[in-house]
């Protein structure tokens, strides 16, 4: 039997090594790498969309016309309600490690639609990180979150953001906001909501 040549350990090592540092720094970067967004609350949220125009277009609008210096008018404008705060809840830290920090707000808005909206959010960052509302309103670990209803992955572990609930979610049916880890199904923080 022929021995192994030098150049033969060379190419499986790399093609064992690459792989290996490739899923350790997928893994690994989340925990001193910082990802921050701050989205401001929608205006165009409750806005009819025209069909030859996108969201986008409609909240760029929006934010020029806010713009704008006022113009007085003698008409009185009609009331508009806006959004309204349906449930609200402080971030907590799940353990010593996995720490959270922020409010979490779920907004009816005039269509009747709601949005989960973080504000002073901070959680300790890590992989694949999703966005859970939980009927349960304390939940201690993975078997505690069944039924949940998934609104993607986190935008961002620091900042304000936006989350849009789906229409056909009865929000008071959730009572809890969780941050959930999913490759590892860890909790990284909680906010009760009820």
């Amino acid at each position: 039997m022929r021995p192994v040549s030098k150049r033969t350990w060379i190419i499986v090592g790399v093609a064992v090594v690459v792989p290996v540092l490739a899923v350790g720094w997928w893994l690994g970067s989340p925990l001193f790498l910082d990802t921050e967004v701050n989205e401001e609350f929608p205006m165009s949220a409750d806005a009819v969309v025209p069909d030859d125009m996108t969201q986008e277009e409609v909240e760029k609008e929006m934010e020029e016309a806010a713009a704008e210096p006022d113009n007085s008018s003698s008409e009185e404008m009609p009331d508009e309600d806006g959004p309204v705060l349906v449930v609200s809840g402080p971030f907590e830290d799940f353990d010593d490690f996995h720490e959270g920090t922020g409010s979490a707000t779920i907004y009816q808005l005039d269509d009747g639609t709601h949005v989960l909206r973080f504000e002073d959010f901070e959680v300790t960052n890590g992989p694949d990180l999703h966005v859970l509302l939980v009927p349960n309103g304390a939940p201690d670990g993975r078997d505690d979150i069944t039924g949940y209803v998934d609104l993607g992955s986190l935008k961002g572990n620091i900042g304000d953001q936006n989350y849009d609930i789906p229409a056909d979610v009865d929000v008071s049916e959730y009572d809890s906001v969780v941050i959930y880890c999913q490759p590892f199904h860890v909790i990284f923080s909680t906010a009760t909501i009820s």
